[in-house]
């Protein structure tokens, strides 16, 4: 699903096989995940991710690579034109979000500072 001809969150192939791979091993039948954000943190906000159990009225679905992700309705301004990734490096394995609402982060890189997107950034180019 889109807003104003715009698709909220994408996915990499990594982040997709990482999604699929979550819903097959859960504890308890679910339809995706669900991502957010939350105020805290020292830069202002964080993003959230969580099993979804099912589709909620408001949720912004996005159907992606074969894997259903949900958008908080609280977070569809923070998030629209985001790609959801998943990286392993030597120390970590993480979802990572390249949001272009994004105007800052903090150094430990738990917590972001979002600027939400505008009517106009909604505005198809011309």
């Amino acid at each position: 699903m889109t807003l104003a001809g715009f698709k909220v969150v994408t996915l990499t192939d990594a982040a997709a096989s990482r999604v699929k791979d979550i819903i097959g091993k859960a504890d308890r039948p679910i339809v995706g995940v669900r991502i957010g954000v939350k105020n805290g943190g020292c830069a202002g906000m964080s993003y959230t991710m969580d099993y979804a159990e099912a589709v909620e009225p408001r949720d912004e679905v996005v159907e992606d690579k074969g894997v259903t992700v949900l958008v908080d309705p609280k977070a569809v301004l923070f998030l629209l034109g985001t790609e959801m990734d998943f990286e392993t490096t030597k120390l970590a394995s993480q979802f990572v979000f390249r949001n272009p609402n994004q105007t800052s982060a903090c150094g430990c890189g738990e917590s972001v500072a979002i600027t939400p997107a505008t009517p106009d950034a909604l505005q198809p180019a011309h």
